[in-house]
C-alpha cells in the first residue's frame, strides 16, 4: 500500500531474538512533542510537531535522518512523513501509562516510510519496521513538566521536549500470529496447506518492496522464482515459489515434497528471518476458486464459465457489465481450483505447465446428482491451477443449486452454489 491510513507503532518495542537490528545515532533534525494535559479517561495526550517541513503547494514533506550502524556497513536513514496539504501533522500520540516512556503514535493520514541509505549500496526501505525511539537525554530540553521523561509530556498542559532522536529499528520480517499463513482465500482459505498449493503470507516488512508481481523475466525458462523483489520463502525448509511481495503480504506456490504434518514458514528479506509460523501440511487440501466478491444475496457461487471463457454461470444481469448466463442440463461449465494434489504425469511445483496431464479420484455433483467429469488436471501456461469441465446432470432449476466434489472419496469443505435453468 502506498499510502498508510492508519499507522500505529509503539516506542521502546523489544526486538525479536533473530532480529536484525539498526541503531541510530542523534538525528539531524529535533522534533517537539507537546502536552495537552489529562484527557476524560486519566491519560495523558501528546502532539507531534516534527520538525522542519517542506510544502510544494499541495503535500508536506518531514523529514528526520541521520547515521546508523548494525547492518553491512551502516550508513543513513530517513524517516519521512508525508501528508496532503501544510496544516499540522496528522501525527498524533498517547502516552499510558503516565510517567512511563511508552508512546503509541498514530497516523491518520498520509504515508510514513524509513529509509536506510547504506554505504555503498543502493536504497531500502522499509514500510512498518519496529521502532524504538527515544530522545537523547543529554541534549534534549524540557519546558513545562518535571522531567524529560515522554511519559510526563501531556500530564502537565503546555509541556513540551525537544532535542535530537536516537534509537534502533528492528527489521525482521514478522509473520501474523495465530494465523498469518492460509491457503489461497479466493479457493477457500484454508488454515492447511498442502505441496504445490498456493499460500497467502500476512505480516510486516515482509518485503522491502511495494506490491511487486512476478514478470517474465523473472523466471528460468518454466521455473518460477524463489526470490522475489528481495524476498524468499521456505515451507518445511525447501524453497517456495514468490508469485507477488509486499510489506504486509506474499504469495507463493508451496514447493513439492513438503512432508506432511506441522512444518515451518519462514519468510527472510534483508532484515533478516522471519519467526517460523508453524502451518499444518496435509497431501492435498483442495479448495474451487469461489472469491467473496462472488457471495451474492442466494449465497457464495463458484467462479464458473462457459467454454466461451467470456460468459459466467451467474443469473443473467445480476453483476453489471458482466455477461452472465444460468447453466442448462447437458451445458459443459468449468470450474478452478488449486491444492488438488499430484496429477499423470507428475509435474513439479514451480514449473509452467507444458503437457497434458490428468488428476484422478475427482468427482462432482450439482444438487446432489453427479456430473460427467470430462476433463480434471492442471491447466496449460498456469503454475498450480487445476481445471474442471463438468457436464451439468438433469436436476430441477433454481439459481442456488449446491455444486460438491469429492477427490479420492473425501468430500470438499466449501458450501457453494451454481444456477441452473431448464
Amino acid at each position: 500500500m502506498n499510502t498508510l491510513r492508519f499507522l500505529t507503532f509503539s516506542l521502546l518495542l523489544l526486538p525479536a531474538a533473530n532480529a536484525v537490528v539498526v541503531t541510530m545515532a542523534p538525528s539531524t533534525q529535533a522534533v517537539t512533542m507537546t502536552g495537552t494535559g489529562l484527557n476524560a479517561a486519566g491519560a495523558a495526550t501528546t502532539r507531534v510537531d516534527w520538525g522542519a517541513c517542506v510544502f510544494d503547494g499541495r503535500t508536506s514533506t518531514c523529514t528526520v535522518s541521520g547515521a546508523y550502524t548494525g547492518l553491512g556497513t551502516g550508513g543513513t536513514y530517513a524517516y519521512v512523513l508525508t501528508y496532503p496539504g501544510n496544516g499540522p501533522s496528522p501525527l498524533g500520540s498517547v502516552a499510558t501509562p503516565i510517567g512511563t516512556d511508552r508512546i503509541s503514535f498514530t497516523l491518520t493520514a498520509g504515508s510514513f516510510t524509513f529509509t536506510l541509505f547504506p554505504n555503498g549500496a543502493d536504497p531500502i526501505r522499509f514500510y512498518a519496521p519496529r521502532f524504538t525511539i527515544q530522545y537523547a537525554p543529554a541534549t534534549s530540553s524540557c519546558a513545562g513538566a518535571s522531567s524529560c521523561g515522554l511519559g510526563t509530556i501531556g500530564s502537565t498542559p503546555g509541556a513540551s521536549i525537544t532535542g535530537p532522536l536516537n534509537g534502533s529499528a528492528d527489521l525482521t520480517p514478522l509473520i501474523n500470529a495465530p494465523v498469518g499463513v492460509l491457503s489461497a482465500t479466493a479457493y477457500g482459505g484454508f488454515s492447511a496447506i498442502a505441496p504445490g498449493t498456493w499460500i497467502e503470507i500476512y505480516g510486516q516488512n515482509l518485503s522491502t518492496t511495494l506490491n511487486r508481481t512476478w514478470e517474465g523475466t523473472d523466471f528460468n525458462g518454466a521455473q518460477a522464482p524463489t526470490s522475489l523483489g528481495g524476498t524468499t520463502v521456505t515451507v518445511g525448509g525447501k524453497s517456495a515459489f514468490i508469485d507477488y511481495v509486499s510489506p504486509g503480504q506474499v504469495n507463493v506456490q508451496v514447493p513439492s515434497g513438503v512432508a506432511s504434518g506441522p512444518q515451518p514458514v519462514i519468510v527472510t528479506t534483508i532484515g533478516g528471518a522471519s519467526i517460523a509460523s508453524i502451518v499444518t501440511v496435509n497431501p492435498v487440501q483442495p479448495g474451487i476458486l469461489a472469491p467473496a466478491s462472488f457471495k451474492l444475496a442466494a449465497g457464495q457461487y463458484a467462479v464458473a464459465l462457459f467454454p466461451d471463457n467470456v460468459t459466467f454461470v451467474l443469473p443473467p444481469g445480476i453483476v453489471s457489465g458482466v455477461r452472465t448466463a444460468r447453466a442448462k442440463p447437458g451445458d459443459t461449465i468449468i470450474l478452478y481450483g488449486v491444492g488438488f494434489g499430484p496429477v499423470t504425469p507428475d509435474i513439479s511445483a514451480g514449473l509452467i505447465v507444458q503437457q497434458s496431464n490428468a488428476l484422478a479420484g475427482f468427482k462432482a455433483s450439482f444438487g446432489g446428482v453427479p456430473a460427467t467429469v470430462q476433463f480434471a488436471g492442471l491447466v496449460s501456461g498456469f503454475l498450480g491451477l487445476y481445471q474442471f469441465n463438468l457436464v451439468v446432470p438433469n436436476v430441477p432449476a433454481s439459481d442456488a443449486v449446491p455444486v460438491t466434489f469429492t477427490l479420492n472419496g473425501v468430500a470438499g469443505t466449501q458450501a457453494l452454489i451454481v444456477p441452473i435453468g431448464n
